[in-house]
């Protein structure tokens, strides 16, 4: 885990924003081209969420969550002349609003190796010759 720094609260206010975009873009285009919209939008909500955490960790992991989590439960409610983005009745909706946590949560539990920078030794073994 690292340290709280000056620059870990800016990596994760920076992600925080992040979170809100990707939050915004994908509740705005995930019914743009159904089923691929939501597709799309659940592919870049997994990209961001990995380079976040490889970028910084996951604290700025967390950041990045609760924008996107943020925005789309902002997004998802009725606006002041009763439009929705997200409708209650569309399947496609759920799959968004359920989708996006768990594809962050694909990006949480994704195993450590792949974001270490330790480079990767590899131990040759050798084979007894058969008799």
């Amino acid at each position: 885990m690292q340290p709280f720094t000056g620059g870990a609260l800016v990596r994760a206010a920076v992600a925080l924003i992040l979170g809100g975009v990707v939050g915004t873009v994908g509740t705005v285009a995930h019914r743009a081209i159904a089923p691929w919209g939501v597709v799309a939008a659940l592919v870049l909500v997994l990209a961001a969420g990995v380079a976040v955490r490889a970028w910084s960790g996951y604290a700025s992991l967390v950041a990045y969550a609760g924008g996107l989590f943020l925005l789309v439960q902002v997004l998802a409610q009725s606006g002041p002349g009763g439009d929705v983005l997200v409708p209650a009745g569309e399947s496609i909706g759920w799959v968004w609003i359920i989708g996006a946590p768990l594809v962050t949560g694909a990006a949480a539990f994704a195993p450590r190796r792949w974001f270490s920078d330790e480079p990767l030794v590899r131990t040759h073994r050798t084979r007894s010759p058969r008799p």
